[in-house]
Order: structure tokens, then C-alpha cells, then sequence
């Protein structure tokens, strides 16, 4: 038996065989090169990331036209974030690693805060307050004193009082087990800089941090509203000795306050300001304006005296405000964070049904399913057409 085809059917079966084709083509483009079919221009649906330039030495910033200049700042290392989107505006030596004074207490209440609710009532123990570092800032915890958990907490943030952090990190399972702790927060938010041996900031070789890892600090912080309340608390009262007084303390971040001739920051909202011998002046600062938040890092200016951190963020602060929408970002501080791993789910023998909110992967389904629709339909006809032509012979 011989089958055949006249010259017709096999033109027809071939120009529908073609539509096929042209049919799943862009679909097939578009999944080759993730380009959208129906942008204009056939480019890419989103503008693939630029690579970040923070683990690059000195200054970097990506200007567009009408950018301001990013001002003169003699820090060793400092850094300018969007809060909300984590984009990286500018910085300078950014994962440099440098001592961090009383800016690594916001680690400290990152990790200790959610542990230990505000009203426990604490009585301090005579071992509780030795080790507390020569010349460590203090808010005056006294032995045998009781205390709430919110006092101490107050006393950390607003007169960085390296007793109050030694309480609360007995509370938490001892210094050594509170700063294993504190690293392995800091991991967990992509902070791979710093090294942490006493969770108050005190001078100690090997402890570091970075410009980059106190920012995601700060920004995590302003995400817990305790940490935020208590980061912007400009005064409070901490319990006398012997009790049944108190007296006042206040904050002493100065671009918060306006202390000692520094003019407080407009729209300010904390973080922590620090300082040791060996950090030098060092600084986490937060401001938000017209619906906007910047976390501003200095660590250690070179120039202009005790007070030239905060003088060095209100310009780093101020450029970055006026930068909003004038510049692209330079990296990002979710840039390390790691990534959830997929969980069973994720692998599966039946591919996934693309979201209805993809345009263009219903689009590429759908030009699939048209060009299989018509491939059947020229097969259909072929047949129907081969069934006219078969012949006995």
C-alpha cells in the first residue's frame, strides 16, 4: 500500500507548520533571553541589577545627571542607606573592618531584646557587675539594687552604660554565650564583618565590626519598635540606690539631643553614637523626611575634633536626601543576607503553573498552546487529506 500527498496538502501542511512556528517563537525568545514579547523596544522586562562596589576601596557613588556632589567626610569608613529598600546610596571603604565602640550595642539589644520582656524585675547579684571595663561609661547600676528590665534598657541606649549591658547579658546567659549570640545575629543578617567579645563595644584585639554591618544593625533595629522607641528616647529617670528615688538621664547622641553646641538633626530618630580610644568617635544615625528614611554609618573622622561624627553624618545625611531619585545604588544591605533554602516543595515532577499576576509567562503559555493547537490542526488535515489519496496497488 503506498501512501501519498498531493502538491497542495503538503503546501497547506507546511504553511500551517510555519504559523506554528512564528506562533511559539517569541515565546521561545522570550524565554531564552527574558525579554518581554510585548515591550516596545523587545528589550528585558526589569533592568538586571548592577554589580555593588562596596567590597571595593575608597569612595563610590553612581551619579545620574543633576546629582549633587557627595560632601568632603574624613571618617575612615562611612556609608549612605535607603531604610525602607536597603539600596546603598554611597560609601566609602564600606566593609572595612574597624573597633566599634558603643555603636555594636545595637547588636547587643537586637539579639537580647526579644528575649527579655521590658517589666521583669531584677535584682543584681554581687558577680553581676565585675569585669565592667576601666573607664566604661556607666548609668549607675548598683548591687543589690532591683531594677526593671526597661530601666536598664534605658540606661544602655541613652547613657551607653556598659553596667547595665553586663546585667542584661547575665540575664541572657552570661557575656561569653550572649556574644556567640550577637554573631550569630549578625550572620544571620548579612553582617559578616564583625567579631564580637564583649557585647558592651569595649575595646578588645580582634573585636571588630564595619560601616556596612552597624547600617544593618541600625535599619534591623528601627524594624523593632522596643529598639526604635527606645533609640529615640531623648531623656528618662533611672532608679537612685536604695530606692524610692530617681534622678534624670539623657541621651547622649548629640544629633538627637542638640548637646554641648550640636544642633540636632531635623526628622533624627536615633540610632547610637560610641566612642573608645582605640574606635575613635563612631556613629549610627537615622533621620526620616517626607516619607523617607536614611541609616547613616561614620566610623572614626580624622578631622574636626570629638564632635566632627555628628557634624560628618548631618552632611552625609543631608546628601543623601537631597540624592532621592538622583542617584543608582551602589549595593545593598541585603546584599549578603542569606537566602531561605527551598523546602520539599520546591522540587516537584510537575512544573509549576506560572502566577496569574506574570503577563508574560501566561503570554508565553498561551503562544505554546497556540502553536501546539495549530501543529495538531496541520496533522489533522495532512491525515484527512492522505485518506483521499490511498491507493490499492
Amino acid at each position: 500500500m503506498t501512501i501519498g500527498l498531493t502538491s497542495r496538502a503538503a503546501v497547506s501542511t507546511c504553511a500551517l507548520c510555519v504559523a506554528g512556528l512564528l506562533a511559539l517563537s517569541p515565546a521561545m525568545a522570550a524565554a531564552r533571553t527574558g525579554a518581554d514579547p510585548g515591550a516596545p523596544d523587545g528589550g528585558p522586562r526589569t533592568a538586571v541589577p548592577r554589580s555593588s562596589l562596596l567590597y571595593r576601596p575608597g569612595t563610590h557613588v553612581r551619579p545620574r545627571p543633576g546629582a549633587p556632589g557627595v560632601p568632603r567626610v574624613s571618617a575612615l569608613s562611612w556609608l549612605v542607606a535607603d531604610a525602607r529598600t536597603g539600596e546603598v546610596l554611597a560609601a566609602h571603604d564600606a566593609h572595612r573592618r574597624l573597633p566599634p565602640a558603643s555603636t555594636l550595642k545595637t547588636l547587643f539589644a537586637l539579639t537580647v531584646l526579644p528575649v527579655l520582656p521590658a517589666g521583669i524585675r531584677h535584682r543584681v547579684g554581687e558577680q553581676e557587675l565585675k569585669g565592667i571595663g576601666s573607664g566604661s561609661s556607666l548609668v549607675g547600676v548598683a548591687e543589690g539594687h532591683t531594677y526593671r528590665v526597661a530601666d536598664l534598657w534605658h540606661g544602655v541606649f541613652l547613657n551607653s552604660g556598659n553596667d547595665a549591658v553586663q546585667v542584661l547579658a547575665t540575664l541572657s546567659g552570661g557575656r561569653r554565650a550572649t556574644a556567640e549570640r550577637m554573631e550569630a545575629k549578625a550572620r544571620s543578617l548579612g553582617a559578616h564583618d564583625t567579631r564580637v567579645l564583649s557585647p558592651d563595644g569595649y575595646d578588645a584585639p580582634g573585636q571588630v565590626s564595619s560601616a556596612y554591618d552597624l547600617a544593618v544593625f541600625g535599619r534591623a533595629g528601627l524594624r523593632n519598635p522596643d529598639f526604635a522607641r527606645y533609640c529615640a528616647t531623648v531623656e528618662a529617670r533611672f532608679p537612685g540606690r536604695g530606692g524610692g528615688w530617681s534622678y534624670p538621664i539623657r541621651n547622649t547622641n548629640r544629633l538627637l539631643t542638640g548637646a554641648d553646641g550640636v544642633r540636632p538633626y531635623r526628622g533624627l530618630i536615633g540610632v547610637k553614637n560610641g566612642y573608645t580610644s582605640e574606635a575613635g568617635h563612631t556613629l549610627v544615625a537615622a533621620a526620616r523626611r517626607d516619607g523617607r528614611t536614611l541609616v547613616v554609618t561614620v566610623m572614626n573622622p580624622q578631622q574636626g575634633g570629638g564632635f566632627a561624627v555628628y557634624e560628618e553624618a548631618r552632611s552625609l545625611l543631608d546628601w543623601g536626601f537631597a540624592a532621592s531619585g538622583r542617584v543608582d545604588p551602589v549595593g545593598s544591605l541585603d546584599g549578603l543576607r542569606s537566602r531561605p533554602r527551598p523546602g520539599p516543595q520546591a522540587v516537584s515532577a510537575v512544573p509549576a503553573v506560572p502566577p496569574k499576576k506574570d503577563g508574560a509567562g501566561w503570554a508565553a503559555a498561551g503562544a505554546i498552546a497556540g502553536a501546539a493547537a495549530l501543529g495538531a490542526g496541520a496533522v489533522a488535515l495532512a491525515l484527512r487529506l492522505m485518506g483521499c489519496r490511498v491507493a490499492a496497488s
